[in-house]
């Protein structure tokens, strides 16, 4: 849980002081899109591994 508070502090600093509005919008979207798009890898290796893929044999 610390980690997380730690990211959420560092994320608040990044981009406290940024006068550019679209520059600021900007990089929250691509955050946003950069967690769900490692959220959807993390998801997809899981399902893999639970329904016995077999990595081995590509």
């Amino acid at each position: 849980m610390e980690k997380i508070l730690l990211v959420k502090e560092i994320y608040i600093e990044a981009f406290k002081n940024w006068k550019h509005l679209i520059i600021k919008n900007y990089f929250k979207i691509w955050t946003v899109v950069c967690f769900t798009l490692i959220a959807i890898t993390i998801y997809a290796f899981i399902f893999r591994l639970s329904t016995g893929f077999a990595f081995g044999n590509l």
